[in-house]
């Protein structure tokens, strides 16, 4: 079932008796345990009837027991599982869930690991009528922008493509660090308000001219001063732009202008949907084609490789991040 769905239905009050949330991105799975704890039963029925249990101090026979138990005073009562991740043969479960108590909401939380479909338990899982069975996939980096425009109209606000990739770019994929950092931010501004570069600085400290996204955009203009500008302000902030994430980033935006040299139909929505890119951003890429050759480009991913390794200590003894930045960006832009 999908994300949207089980929180549409939890607030319609729709509940099935088990809830299996499995998965690899943890802030989905913390979202619908969230949704039932605060909102399926009231404050007075909670202090008996919802039980919380953790998956290093406890076992199937004891999570079954509390399962199995009626509420009191209450239609329904509730029993989450954390790190069900760390319970030994989590799969005795089976004779739970064929036939649970009706009036029990379990939830089993199992973070971090894939889904592994392929299992005698996955398959009851997936045929169950009783069972909403929730597999959280870890979004893909050029997946996040989207997802950040459609957090933030979902809480009333607006926000511009360069604002979501300059955050995108910045808080990395960790869907909870991002989550909270918006918050942070949303929390000091008024509904409606469009969420802008500035304020994005003033409220989560990304700086709006020294980032990453402006490092790539003066790359892909080859605009030497500014390029050198940032880096020299990265050296004074190693810590919070460290080489290995530059690179990255760095590495993914010219391995598509590379792709944009050898696209036969340029036509705007077939070069986003090659590039997976926002057609927004479709002219940077276009500029950055144009100032550099293929062959140069592929020079450029190769120093990427090279520098890498440098970061992680190969063939380099003594020369630390920043002046490998330097190095790096010298090595681009000539």
């Amino acid at each position: 079932m999908k994300f949207e769905k089980i929180i549409s239905d939890l607030r319609n009050k729709v509940y099935y008796p088990v809830y299996y949330l499995v998965g690899e991105e943890p802030y989905f799975i913390d979202e619908i345990t969230n949704c039932i704890a605060t909102n399926l039963l009231s404050e007075t029925e909670k202090e008996f009837n919802q039980s919380i249990l953790y998956g290093k101090e406890t076992d199937v026979p004891l999570i079954i027991s509390y399962a199995k138990r009626f509420p009191m005073m209450a239609n329904y009562q509730v029993v989450i599982v954390k790190e069900a991740q760390n319970i030994k043969e989590i799969d005795q479960l089976i004779s739970y869930i064929e036939t649970p108590l009706k009036s029990t909401i379990l939830v089993i939380c199992y973070k971090y690991k894939k889904f592994d479909k392929r299992t005698k338990f996955a398959k009851v899982l997936s045929k169950s009528n009783n069972v909403v069975l929730f597999d959280s996939q870890k979004l893909y980096d050029n997946k996040i922008p989207d997802w950040i425009t459609n957090y933030i109209q979902k809480q009333d606000y607006k926000i511009s493509p360069q604002v979501c990739v300059l955050l995108a770019d910045s808080l990395g994929s960790n869907l909870g660090k991002i989550t909270n950092e918006l918050k942070k931010l949303t929390l000091n501004i008024p509904e409606k308000t469009e969420i802008t570069a500035e304020l994005v600085e003033q409220f989560i400290g990304i700086s709006k001219d020294y980032n990453v996204f402006e490092l790539q955009k003066a790359l892909g203009v080859k605009n030497i001063f500014k390029a050198n500008q940032i880096i020299n302000y990265f050296k004074l902030n190693v810590r919070d732009n460290p080489l290995l994430k530059i690179v990255a980033i760095l590495y993914s935006f010219f391995i598509k202008v590379l792709m944009y040299h050898y696209i036969k139909d340029k036509s705007r929505n077939n070069v986003a949907s090659v590039l997976s890119i926002n057609p927004f951003f479709i002219k940077d890429y276009q500029i950055a084609a144009s100032n550099y050759n293929a062959k140069k480009l592929i020079q450029i991913i190769s120093l990427f490789r090279e520098y890498d390794l440098k970061s992680k200590g190969v063939d380099n003894v003594s020369t630390n991040d920043g002046e490998l930045m330097k190095e790096l960006i010298f090595k681009i832009l000539h």
